[in-house]
């Protein structure tokens, strides 16, 4: 005789860039509390993720800055008008635990900053993308490009200025806030700002849709604001 017993779903399956990794490993556990359905988030670099998708691999939800997301739409790689935006994430500034903190507060303290240290690291993600338009914009890419060091895809900035490989680092306030042995100086001041805007979508060959559009519509509503601002975000 066949049982008749419901099996469980197995997890969603997702993959996000790193600066949302503690985010949705929160929001996914609250999910799961409230509705009994589980989702795994593979969190790598962005680029990383891109291409994984780009090149077909099945996820049912992808987490990634709004602009990467919408390149992935156009690709035809995401569901058409599956798009949620998240969260709204800051960069900031840091330098390892016990080392003078420098001057961010304008424009021209952070131009100084940078200039003065032996060593510079941000991330390959958009954030890093700004960065290094500001540094060319300021003048100064080609007399610091050899103390630009570029973190491996996934590793984050802020392990490397814990080490003591980069003496200033730049990174999303989310990757800096759980990292031990560094002291965050600050956001970079509003002149500069740069700000990212996270979105997630559902895969284009997700089995899962309605369950992955449940989700995002968790993550994207008022219940997940004091979590997004736990992790230092904004609700976008």
């Amino acid at each position: 005789m066949q049982s008749s017993a419901v099996l469980p779903k197995s997890p969603l399956r997702g993959i996000s860039s790193m600066a949302t990794r503690q985010l949705l490993a929160q929001l996914t556990s609250d999910w799961q509390r409230s509705c009994g359905l589980q989702a795994v988030f593979e969190s790598v670099g962005g680029v990383d993720a891109a291409k994984r998708v780009q090149a077909g691999e099945a996820f049912d939800i992808v987490a990634l800055a709004s602009d990467a997301i919408e390149k992935l739409m156009a690709a035809g790689c995401l569901m058409p008008g599956s798009k949620v935006n998240l969260v709204r994430s800051g960069t900031s500034v840091t330098v390892r635990e016990g080392a003078s903190l420098p001057d961010i507060a304008s424009e021209a303290a952070v131009k100084a900053a940078v200039l003065a240290a032996r060593s510079v690291s941000y991330s390959t993600g958009p954030s890093g993308v700004a960065l290094a338009r500001l540094f060319e914009r300021w003048g100064i890419a080609d007399r610091i490009k050899d103390r630009i060091v570029t973190p491996a895809p996934g590793t984050p900035v802020a392990s490397l200025v814990a080490r003591g490989e980069v003496e200033l680092g730049f990174q999303q306030l989310s990757e800096l806030l759980h990292v031990p042995g560094i002291a965050i100086v600050g956001p970079l001041p509003p002149a500069i700002a740069i700000d990212t805007i996270f979105s997630a979508a559902i895969g284009r060959d997700s089995a899962r849709a309605e369950d992955a559009r449940a989700l995002l519509a968790y993550m994207a509503s008022p219940e997940a604001a004091d979590a997004k601002r736990r992790q230092g975000m904004d609700p976008a």
